[in-house]
């Protein structure tokens, strides 16, 4: 295992416990869920049960208080048994965040616990059927009657949409804010919430076994209480916290290039053709050589820019580079692997048919990399 600048010890030994747990929890029965179209709840409990999820969070929430390296292990290991355990990933690193960061400690003691033992699964519902990346545009409309709020709105491409008990949902608390962005609030909305319903479970290119669903909201009724932080403020909270999220999916883009690698290294060298292994072709050894470098450099990168965000530094602008980079690097390397592959790599059994579809929407979800391209322009002061 080779060394990242932000892992210690203690580190190693809960990836090597984490990846013995996935072993025989996960690995055996991912083609099943594949299937099935779902991550069963049971292994959600299961990965609470280990102390898999929220290990950042205070003690007195049930978590662990350690640091997010062992988050990067988390989402590292679950990559590595396939691209549909992202759920957790989001759940753990992208939607808990909010809750612990913005929420009330009211807010905080009624559902954090219950998020780290995986009875709770959270989501996160900002995109709408029309608008995508651009949230200060986002149609969801909440009014406040008395002590609830009156939510009305669609949101699709939910991650967790089918399973989630607990969804951060954006909202336009004042949809005549000038400018927009000031009148968009989160609210929390929770299971059985009178007016709130699910729409179609999305049957998606790659993801198979991650339930992505639509969320409707009609005359749904939620509690002032779960406003999370204050009206208004919505936008500037996701602006906070998409550093992380986007971080969480360079990461996994850059252990599915790894491993597309190395299984393409192994294949080559057992398959022949005219005589002899391909990885004996120059064509194949300078495929390879490219890639191994661009995975190699995306790294080095990559490390360094976890050990910054750990560190606490603003690194927007880096996050914006990674996040457009390894997965569009991952998803060339899925090509150039699949085609080494031969016809083989055109067939489900063989794991790059998987990582080629799956890798796909990397490059869209958590902001599409044209708005990654955008912000690294805007903050170079174009």
């Amino acid at each position: 295992m080779k060394q990242h600048p932000y892992l210690t010890e203690d580190h190693e030994i809960f990836r090597k416990s984490l990846r013995k747990f996935l072993e025989k929890e996960a690995v055996p029965h991912y083609e099943r869920w594949e299937e099935e179209r779902m991550i069963p709840r049971s292994l959600w409990r299961k990965m609470g049960e280990q102390g898999f999820l929220c290990p950042d969070l205070d003690e007195k929430y049930g978590g662990s208080g350690v640091d997010w390296g062992f988050s990067v292990v988390i989402n590292e290991e679950l990559e590595r048994v396939g691209s549909g355990l992202v759920g957790m990933g989001l759940h753990n690193d992208i939607v808990v965040p909010y809750i612990n960061s913005f929420g009330s400690e009211v807010q905080k003691q009624r559902w954090l616990p219950r998020c780290v033992t995986g009875e709770l699964i959270t989501a996160i519902a900002m995109t709408e059927p029309g608008t995508g990346s651009d949230l200060a545009n986002i149609k969801t409309t909440a009014k406040l009657d008395g002590e609830h709020y009156i939510l009305n709105g669609q949101k699709t491409f939910i991650t967790n949409g089918i399973q989630s008990d607990l969804i951060l949902v954006a909202c336009k608390t004042d949809p005549n804010a000038i400018p927009k962005h000031k009148g968009v609030s989160l609210l929390l909305v929770e299971r059985d919430t009178p007016g709130f319903s699910r729409g179609r479970k999305l049957n998606k290119v790659g993801l198979h076994s991650q339930d992505t669903a639509e969320l409707i909201f009609e005359d749904c009724r939620v509690p002032k209480a779960n406003l999370l932080g204050e009206e208004g403020k919505g936008f500037l909270y996701m602006m906070d916290k998409l550093q992380q999220e986007r971080l969480v999916v360079a990461i996994a883009a850059q252990i599915a290039a790894e491993i597309m690698l190395r299984g393409t290294i192994e294949y080559v060298k057992s398959r022949e053709a005219f005589g002899r292994p391909i990885s004996q072709f120059q064509n194949t050894q300078f495929k390879i050589a490219e890639m191994a470098t661009e995975v190699e450099m995306g790294r080095v990168f990559l490390d360094q820019l976890i050990a910054e965000h750990i560190g606490g530094q603003n690194v927007v602008t880096k996050v914006s580079m990674a996040k457009w980079r390894l997965t569009d690097t991952a998803k060339k390397i899925a090509g150039e692997c699949l085609q080494l592959h031969g016809g083989y790599g055109y067939m489900e059994e063989y794991e790059i048919a998987r990582r080629f579809r799956d890798i796909q929407v990397s490059s869209i979800y958590a902001g599409t990399n044209e708005i990654m391209k955008t912000i690294i322009a805007k903050n170079l002061g174009l």
